[in-house]
């Protein structure tokens, strides 16, 4: 066979066993094939690399077209790069012996998957070098390169890769082939360095000093790397350019090598990724916690003020403490409405983070589990309810107060008004020397002060009641009060006992008297109880009132309108008595009596009965007019209940209708997840947009209680019930956009489709057959109950058998242990999700966490401060020795940590 005709068949047998990566060559590259520095460089490779294996099994070669002739060798090395036993060899020296073994061999290879074209053991036996080279380099390439693989490139391709990134961060190397790029040496140096730095100080390598960058590369890894030498540097700097399949065969030797920190590398991602994980969720457990407390401590601190009940004494001070609520109300709860929800929102993705990661759930500190905030914001809202009703009671009864205390003075100065001067004037002792006329005179006078005593007997009695009233109320003053009604009665009673010595006085020498002047004392005896009846006409004309209703003022109105029918026959009675006056006159003048001073019966003249029947008929308009003002403000009070209620009576309803519609957003299935949540967001824009709807109903609430307005029969809704009900409208909102989103990261973790989720919740809508009810607790507002989103049991083993599991009682059991861990006795559409998406998806394991520490450590059980630091991250690295236990198991060095529990611990399976 001709050189020319050599050279064909070993181009057509390269692009046959290498076509998938290798190209046809040009003539110039063609004519290179039989450059000779090629074919010593090949022969030099090929023999080290077969030497390399050869020497396993205690032989090698020496001339690579002789000693693979007899076919012996050639099995012997495919036998030790395949770990496959070939046919018995035949031990025959003869040629056909020979060739009976190479086609063995030859056997072998096609069995591989190689197409081996143009090539024969007629060949191999006759010693053809180019043919033995081709079958040497077939060799390589399907035990030696074929089967790297970098990404989605595999074979050369995935050779020069690998090298390329291994290589990317050094300086003066750009690999791009298997021939120019490795003539200066630093490639090679750059790769050994990049996984041993400790055999080559790369800083001091040159690029013009190409052959010793070749020898130190070529010397370090016979040393140290148990790569044999294969090339020769002189012959590799002085060759324009260099053999691709020596430099290739080299190379994989290096690749094959540094499979072991390849896998080591690839470990250590996955453990990185692992515990970048759980440093996030950590992370979001620190923050969960901090924003527990500091909610938890709010509220500690907000109870204890709403519990202080310690009532001010005045109006204006207790109005203030009503308006320092409604500054809470309005300022300060609201953010913490809002710190509530996002604190519930944050626990759910935390929870939901840590099932797509395989963790075990998060169970916060003592005392702060949702379950226990939603507890103490309970017991804030009802220590917050019983302070407003308190507040409103206290304002009611220092109205109450007020009004009393008031009514008191009058009565009181009206009472002292009339005593003054009468301990005086029963204390005189006139009667001693008086005519007889007088003494008569002073007994009637006296009797008449009897009769006028003895009506304000009433006025007294009601004086020291509503003392008593105060006293019972607690009036902040009752010591002036009941030292003013103390001095009265005393008061009164020593008038009673003066009254009574002067009546036995004068009834001892009323004996002694007899004229009497009828006239006088009928006028006395009638003018006394007429003025009383002034005096209580007045006294009702201008008593003070309080009211909170129409009804409450009409009967007023009404009780007015019945006095004022009662006037002509109190006018008749007034006439009577002057006809009285005008007939002592007229007797004096007919039978020339003169009258000098005053009557003698009685205090009262006839001008004082006329002024003060003036008086009374002027106080009847005035009474007309403070009715008539507050029927006007009773009627303002009325205009602000009905505004109140037109407004509460729409804002009521819509809260109600959004939550219905919100309610169905999780359960019917529109659109995609994006869409749901688009149109979620759009909603709670709209809810935060009816947020002044709500500020103007506040207002008119304030008018209201300003205004003293505690009830309102035109509405079941009070603006404590709209409060509840906006603040879990705002919270449903939010945690309904909170599940949209944690559906999404579940579906986008575990790579389920849009139209799986979408099956699992018509599966799932199917089984959920609870409707929403509403209660109106005592006609006051509405609550929702709702289980929409939930199965029990029975619906959810139904749900399952539809999907096609195969369910017993055993493994239907632990299924709900997964799905409802807490046994709440119903089945969530999150969980179930989970459930299912477990079903599908896969994630790592703590498992495979072992094994990618196992691969660092070298396969032994615990693994070292040193071997952490230098196999990972420096913030990974000191994460994981700060946690991991101490190996204190058989002879294990000192300091070696235990990574087989840590691994469990990521996963919640050791109590680590």
């Amino acid at each position: 066979m001709t050189a020319i005709e050599t050279h064909v068949q070993y181009s057509s047998l390269m692009m046959t066993t290498t076509g998938e990566y290798m190209t046809q060559e040009d003539d110039w590259e063609r004519d290179l094939l039989l450059d000779p520095a090629w074919e010593k460089q090949q022969r030099k490779t090929f023999t080290a690399w077969c030497n390399s294996h050869l020497r396993k099994a205690g032989t090698q070669i020496e001339n690579i077209e002789e000693d693979f002739r007899n076919g012996l060798k050639l099995m012997l090395l495919l036998e030790v790069i395949s770990g496959e036993r070939l046919p018995k060899p035949d031990k025959g020296k003869m040629r056909f012996h020979k060739i009976a073994n190479v086609n063995k061999a030859l056997d072998f290879i096609s069995s591989k998957g190689v197409k081996l074209i143009s090539i024969g053991a007629e060949e191999i036996v006759d010693g053809n070098v180019k043919m033995t080279l081709g079958m040497i380099w077939t060799i390589i390439l399907r035990f030696a390169i074929q089967d790297i693989s970098v990404e989605e490139t595999s074979a050369k391709e995935g050779l020069l890769l690998w090298c390329q990134r291994k290589t990317a961060p050094y300086r003066n190397v750009n690999v791009q082939n298997f021939h120019i790029s490795w003539k200066d040496g630093l490639a090679l140096c750059a790769l050994i360095h990049r996984h041993r730095p400790d055999l080559i100080d790369y800083s001091k390598l040159r690029k013009d000093d190409p052959v010793g960058n070749l020898n130190t590369a070529f010397e370090v890894a016979e040393k140290y790397l148990d790569i044999p030498k294969m090339l020769d540097a002189d012959d590799i700097v002085n060759t324009p350019k260099p053999d691709e399949k020596a430099i290739m065969t080299y190379v994989s030797c290096f690749y094959h090598a540094f499979a072991g920190a390849e896998q080591a590398e690839t470990a250590a991602n996955r453990i990185c990724k692992v515990l970048a994980v759980n440093q996030e969720n950590e992370k979001l457990m620190e923050e969960y916690e901090k924003l527990a407390s500091e909610l938890l401590e709010w509220i500690r601190r907000t109870i204890p003020w709403l519990e202080n009940r310690v009532a001010e004494q005045t109006m204006h001070a207790m109005q203030q403490k009503l308006e320092d609520f409604r500054d809470y109300r309005r300022v300060h709860k609201p953010p913490k409405v809002q710190e509530k929800c996002q604190l519930e929102i944050n626990f759910n993705t935390l929870q939901t983070k840590l099932r797509l990661s395989n963790r075990p759930a998060f169970m916060p500190s003592e005392g702060k589990m949702v379950s226990d905030i939603a507890n103490a914001w309970k017991g804030l809202e009802q220590v917050e309810k019983g302070y407003e009703e308190w507040l409103l009671t206290e304002i009611r009864r220092l109205e109450r107060l007020d009004h009393l205390a008031e009514k008191f003075k009058q009565k009181s100065t009206l009472h002292e008004s009339w005593t003054t001067g009468k301990e005086e004037l029963l204390s005189q002792k006139d009667y001693e020397s008086a005519s007889l006329m007088e003494i008569r005179a002073l007994m009637r006078k006296h009797e008449a002060f009897e009769s006028d005593l003895a009506a304000h007997q009433d006025r007294v009695e009601q004086i020291a009641a509503i003392a008593q009233e105060l006293n019972e109320l607690d009036y902040y003053d009752a010591a002036t009060i009941n030292a003013r009604c103390q001095g009265i009665c005393d008061q009164w009673d020593n008038l009673g006992t003066l009254t009574q010595k002067r009546r036995e006085s004068l009834e001892r020498v009323e004996k002694l008297w007899e004229t009497i002047d009828q006239l006088y004392l009928e006028f006395a005896k009638r003018a006394a109880p007429f003025n009383n009846w002034m005096d209580g006409a007045m006294e009702d004309l201008q008593d003070m009132f309080i009211v909170h209703s129409i009804e409450e003022i009409q009967s007023l109105i009404t009780a007015h309108d019945q006095f004022k029918a009662t006037i002509p026959e109190a006018d008749k009675e007034r006439m009577a008595i002057m006809g009285i006056h005008n007939e002592i006159l007229k007797i004096a003048q007919t039978y020339g009596i003169k009258v000098v001073g005053e009557n003698p019966y009685t205090v009262l003249s006839p001008q004082d009965i006329s002024n003060k029947w003036e008086a009374v008929k002027q106080l009847v308009p005035m009474r007309d007019q403070m009715l008539q003002e507050e029927v006007a403000r009773q009627q303002s009070n009325e205009r602000l209940r009905r505004q109140f209620a037109a407004q509460a009576n729409i804002i009521g309803p819509w809260i109600q209708i959004k939550m219905e519609e919100i309610s169905h957003v999780s359960i019917d299935i529109v659109g995609s997840l994006e869409e749901q949540m688009s149109n979620l967001k759009t909603y709670e824009q709209n809810i935060i947009n009816y947020k002044s709807n709500i500020d103007t109903l506040e207002g008119d609430h304030q008018l209201s209680q300003e205004s003293l307005i505690f009830d309102n029969k035109h509405t079941n809704y009070t603006m404590e019930h709209v409060h509840v009900g906006w603040e879990q409208l705002l919270t449903t909102i939010a945690r309904t956009i909170n599940e949209i989103e944690n559906q999404i990261l579940t579906r986008d973790a575990k790579g389920i489709s849009q139209e799986q989720l979408n099956e699992f919740r018509a599966s799932f809508n199917h089984f959920d057959r609870v409707s929403n009810t509403w209660s109106n607790k005592h006609i006051i507002f509405f609550y929702l109950q709702k289980r929409n989103g939930m199965m029990d049991p029975d619906d959810f083993r139904a749900c399952l058998i539809s999907m096609g599991y195969d369910l017993g009682e055993v493994e239907f059991a632990r299924i709900m242990t997964l799905v409802d861990p807490n046994n709440t006795g119903v089945v969530t559409f999150q969980a179930f999700i989970d459930f299912m998406t477990r079903e599908t998806a896969e994630t790592d394991t703590a498992e495979q966490v072992t094994a990618s520490f196992k691969i660092l450590a070298s396969d032994k059980a615990y693994i070292t401060v040193e071997e952490l630091r230098r196999e990972l991250p420096p913030e990974q690295a000191e994460y994981c020795i700060i946690r991991m236990t101490k190996y204190n198991v058989g002879d294990a060095p000192p300091g070696a940590l235990d990574y087989i529990s840590f691994s469990s611990a990521l996963y919640g399976e050791s109590d680590l």
